[in-house]
């Protein structure tokens, strides 16, 4: 090979990687962006709802509670802080094909994942509004209905459907092959995000029914689901870390049923 030609190979090289430098740095910085984000807006609905600054919708014995609209904005907020590490392997796999012209653009795929849970958000709204009121007055019945979600959760994190979700949201490539050109449409990448979408709610849905069953958006709780959805999706034995969950859940679930008084003390 002559040297022209090494020369060009290795500019062309050089061009490659300076044209997915900005990428492979802005699409991290993007999603910790809007992590960093969703955590501030959760602190901020959790320190107003303290506070009794929410708005009063007058069917909760004069507990306030929040507009739908108010809530999906927090939920959302609460995925970006918490779904972080779900989704930012396959959004870093999907900006580098946007950025090569592969696919449709980075938005559209978001969009569809963010419309999924969107969705989920709303039996979530109406469970919390449910619960908020007795929750408060610290109602017998919350503690055990906590224990029983806890306990649903546990047995969630065993089944093989959960670890076929985990799988797929740990090696998104082959979600990648699966969709084949079709992701180069609009229509297609839509559907791709949404589809991802489903997979993390399968991962992570009793997760999030644990947090409505709690009645509140504990920023506690919310911490720590968030550093259990880390160790799944990035641990070296993800099942050792969803089986270690179980094991904690289950416990945690029996004490609330034997003594469900202790709601308050976990939330």
């Amino acid at each position: 090979m002559s040297e022209a030609k090494v020369d060009a190979g290795v500019d062309a090289g050089v061009r490659a990687r300076h044209r997915y430098d900005p990428l492979r740095l802005g699409v991290p910085v993007a999603l910790l962006a809007l992590a960093g984000a969703g955590w501030w807006w959760s602190l901020r609905t959790n320190d107003m709802g303290s506070a009794g600054e929410m708005t009063d919708m007058g069917s909760m014995s004069d507990h306030e509670v929040m507009s739908v609209a108010a809530f999906l904005v927090a939920w959302l907020a609460m995925m970006a802080a918490m779904m972080f590490p779900a989704i930012a392997p396959v959004v870093r796999l999907y900006g580098r094909a946007a950025a090569a012209g592969r696919v449709a653009p980075l938005p559209v795929f978001v969009t569809g994942y963010i419309a999924v849970w969107t969705a989920l958000g709303l039996p979530a709204y109406v469970g919390w509004r449910a619960l908020m009121g007795p929750v408060a007055d610290g109602r017998a019945w919350t503690g055990r209905f906590a224990g029983a979600v806890l306990i649903g959760a546990a047995l969630w994190q065993l089944t093989p459907l959960k670890a076929a979700c985990l799988s797929h949201c740990r090696s998104p490539m082959s979600f990648f092959m699966r969709f084949g050109g079709s992701v180069a449409r609009p229509l297609g990448a839509l559907r791709m995000g949404a589809t991802h979408g489903l997979y993390c709610v399968g991962c992570c849905w009793a997760l999030m029914a644990v947090v409505v069953a709690m009645g509140t958006m504990s920023l506690l709780w919310m911490a720590g689901l968030t550093l259990l959805i880390f160790l799944e999706k990035n641990a070296r034995h993800p099942e050792r870390v969803a089986n270690a969950a179980a094991v904690v859940f289950v416990a945690l679930g029996a004490v609330l049923i034997l003594y469900p008084s202790n709601l308050t003390a976990v939330t």
